[in-house]
């Protein structure tokens, strides 16, 4: 496509808040904006700095850590100190030159910063949020249907008072302030946003989210958008001669929250191995050969390495979920918090996993039977590999692409 069917290219910014499972999706987003020729730029933490340059991309730092205030001891000051930070570091942003900003679910303050520059933005979302009559909200503590009626209700809220949400709420009342835009009450920029058919892009298969039918234009669910692997990355010897070396291995993986507790989560998935009399890939916290049967691991492209295993245990982030099914091999869900109890829901309901083992009930006999389950049934593999050779069809970057050339032939 050329610069005269685009227009000129954009200089867009991805607010890319969140950990390694948020950033990795929106480096891959960024290569193909960058490859329609848009000039792309991810301000993510720190921690998360080599994802966005590995992918060729501009980067700019946000302060704070969003895992320690997710699982720090005392949470609810680590939360408001990270709010704190976050401020800061979108104000900070307010400086830069953008055409654009794209802005993830967790940077939605960013809509803001967005008046701030005077510039349009748009949601590029993991999760979905929005009020529809099919689910509950998906952060919420309510894991069954409240009703149609109630579902859409609970969502409001969580949008429109301060009182369902005052860390959000605050978040946004505190950027305003730290902008010099004047103040404006959740609701009031809740309804301004539907007003305007604020466009949300969501990177999740079809397949795996279904759009609500009740869900108003503007809201789309596109296909997952892949990261990249990491540049020059290559399988070291012992993780190639550990697969080599045995029947295919299940992989157990906690995502983020691993390496707050590496022993123990470790110990964990060992012993339901031995159990279950499975060889297994652990991303655990630790890293090494446990034994001739398990080996652990640190960051290896889940699109290189769920492929080559038996099946896959892991926490349901939105990220890890989509490399699963894209992979074509079943899943243990063993979702810890937010939103991962609904994707585990999504695999369940899929029949690509059997029933979902909350982590906070997670025992080496329930993990070994659930791995057994997975392993043995042939019913999962087969709708696993058929849901694979769909949603790999997928582009979901595609429409994102689109939009943004739109816009920038305007």
């Amino acid at each position: 496509m050329t610069n005269e069917e685009t227009g000129d290219p954009m200089r867009v910014l991805i607010i890319g808040v969140g950990t390694r499972g948020d950033v990795g999706p929106y480096a891959g987003l960024g290569v193909r904006l960058r490859e329609a020729g848009h000039h792309v730029t991810i301000a993510a933490h720190e921690p998360y700095t080599e994802l966005v340059t590995d992918a060729g991309l501009g980067y700019l730092p946000l302060p704070g850590d969003p895992l320690r205030a997710l699982t720090g001891r005392f949470s609810i000051s680590a939360v408001k100190e990270y709010g704190e930070q976050l401020v800061e570091g979108l104000a900070g942003l307010a400086g830069q030159e953008a055409d654009l900003l794209l802005l993830g679910l967790a940077g939605t303050p960013g809509y803001h910063l967005a008046e701030a520059m005077g510039v349009p933005s748009m949601g590029v979302y993991l999760q979905p949020v929005d009020p529809t009559g099919d689910f509950p909200p998906v952060t919420s503590p309510f894991r069954r249907s409240l009703g149609r009626w109630a579902n859409r209700r609970a969502a409001r809220l969580a949008f429109e008072s301060p009182a369902a949400g005052p860390v959000l709420a605050g978040l946004s009342t505190r950027t305003r302030a730290r902008l010099g835009l004047p103040p404006m009450t959740p609701r009031a920029v809740y309804r301004q946003r539907e007003s305007r058919r604020w466009p949300v892009f969501h990177g999740v298969s079809p397949l795996v989210l279904p759009r609500p039918a009740d869900w108003r234009p503007g809201l789309e669910v596109t296909g997952y958008w892949w990261p990249p692997r990491p540049r020059g990355w290559r399988p070291d010897r012992v993780l190639l001669d550990f697969l080599a070396s045995g029947p295919a291995p299940v992989f157990v993986g906690f995502g983020s929250l691993a390496g707050t507790r590496a022993e123990q989560y470790t110990e964990l998935a060992v012993r339901a191995l031995r159990r279950a009399g499975l060889r297994g890939v652990l991303q655990t916290g630790l890293r090494g050969l446990l034994s001739d049967e398990v080996l652990a691991v640190g960051d290896v492209p889940h699109d290189w390495l769920f492929p080559r295993v038996a099946a896959v245990a892991h926490h349901c982030g939105s990220g890890t979920t989509g490399s699963g099914v894209r992979a074509g091999v079943p899943a243990v869900a063993v979702p810890v918090m937010n939103d991962q109890p609904f994707w585990a829901s999504r695999l369940v309901a899929l029949g690509v996993a059997p029933a979902a083992i909350p982590f906070r009930r997670l025992t080496p006999a329930r993990l070994a039977a659930a791995l057994t389950t997975a392993v043995t049934g042939p019913a999962y593999r087969h709708r696993a590999q058929a849901l694979a050779a769909r949603v790999s069809a997928e582009d979901g970057a595609a429409p994102v692409v689109e939009a943004v050339n739109r816009l920038s032939a305007v």
